[in-house]
């Protein structure tokens, strides 16, 4: 079952990796879901969080942003159809919950639960000049999350968030395979900064947002039971500032720019990748340079009903080659909300992310909170 090993480490690392290109190098992680944003307002920024106004999908970028939530609870879903140039069996699945705790909402309690199919795989083998089926693989990977923030003064907050990993890209493939499920757990850091508003330029008030957020940092996987190629998790820091601009009472534009970078040592000269603990190995992972990642977007939002938004992802060249363009609108009616977004591939290299679909829907089950009005 060695070339059936090889297969499903292959398919985790390609999807892992974000890339369909040639002569590329992108870092190679396990459990390379957790690289893929979820939600389809994010989606329509760039594929950016860290920094944006809270919604109902923060735990997966910041979970510190929900302490200046507008809603005292919300619930969150969303469906993303992936890869879909090359299969139709292929998503992803994400629900949240985040609620406020204490009377003036200073601090919030949050969960998630975050699910990959990869979809079937048939699997053969040739005995002899006879093809033999043995059966259909059904590879996956969900993590589970539960965060806690708390509000250290009126504009800053901070949060940390435990993660349960299980990646199983066997799918039951047999007793034969030396391939299993790969578990860990992992915690997130991070810290949110919104200022309250303020005369900006002319007449119009304005607003200052900042996050921070060091991700999956964790034990790593180990898919094999070879103490020597367990495979690192997406551990991974973003930074990130914004500004909204409050035309009126009802009109605002926010600018976002993000950076974030994979804590994770990339292959040496030999194309080997350091078998090295993962401390280390965040600290060989500052001499990967190529490994920085950019984004920016623009959202309108009117009364918080509707929204237009567009962003732009790069990525560098040698290191995945992804850079593409976004777009996606918001809508909100009462307590609903309904957000998708759509990616427009603008590399030169082709890539399997092109048109790809994502679908959001938010409930605000709580009443307004605090933030409501005073920022």
């Amino acid at each position: 079952m060695k070339l059936t090993k090889k297969l499903f480490l292959g398919l985790s690392i390609g999807i892992g990796s974000l890339a369909m290109a040639q002569n590329t190098y992108p870092v190679l992680t396990g459990a390379p879901f957790l690289r893929i944003s979820p939600d389809a307002r994010a989606g329509g920024l760039g594929d950016q969080g860290v920094a944006t106004s809270a919604d109902a999908f923060s735990q997966f970028w910041n979970a510190s942003k929900f302490p200046f939530s507008r809603n005292t609870s919300s619930a969150a879903v969303s469906y993303t159809p992936w890869m879909g140039k090359l299969t139709n069996d292929v998503f992803l699945l994400y629900l949240g919950y985040n609620t406020m705790l204490g009377e003036e909402d200073r601090s919030s309690l949050s969960a998630s639960i975050y699910y990959f199919n990869m979809g079937s795989v048939d699997l053969t083998r040739l005995v002899g000049s006879e093809v033999v089926n043995e059966g259909t693989a059904k590879p996956n990977e969900f993590a589970i999350d539960v965060a806690y923030a708390l509000k250290l003064s009126d504009t800053y907050s901070m949060a940390v968030t435990g993660r349960y990993i299980r990646s199983d890209l066997s799918g039951g493939i047999g007793s034969e395979s030396t391939l299993k499920p790969g578990n860990s757990f992992a915690v997130d850091v991070s810290g949110y900064l919104q200022t309250f508003k303020h005369t900006s330029f002319g007449d119009y008030e304005g607003r200052v947002r900042a996050g921070w957020a060091i991700q999956n940092l964790g034990p790593r996987l180990d898919y094999t039971g070879d103490e020597n190629s367990r495979s690192y998790l997406p551990t991974t820091f973003r930074l990130g500032a914004g500004y909204d601009l409050f035309l009126d009472e009802v009109n605002k534009v926010g600018l976002t720019l993000e950076a974030s970078k994979l804590l994770v040592p990339g292959p040496d000269e030999t194309g080997n990748v350091p078998n090295v603990g993962v401390i280390e190995g965040i600290g060989k992972s500052f001499s990967n340079k190529e490994s920085i990642m950019y984004s920016g977007s623009l959202e309108y939002s009117y009364d918080n009903a509707f929204s237009v938004r567009t962003g732009y992802f790069r990525e560098s060249e040698i290191q995945g080659a992804r850079q593409y363009a976004t777009v996606g609108v918001g809508l909100n009616y009462n307590s609903f909300g309904l957000d998708l977004s759509y990616l427009i591939n603008t590399s030169k290299v082709n890539t399997a992310l092109d048109n790809t679909l994502r679908f959001g829907l938010t409930w605000n089950i709580g009443e307004e909170s605090y933030n409501n009005e005073d920022y």
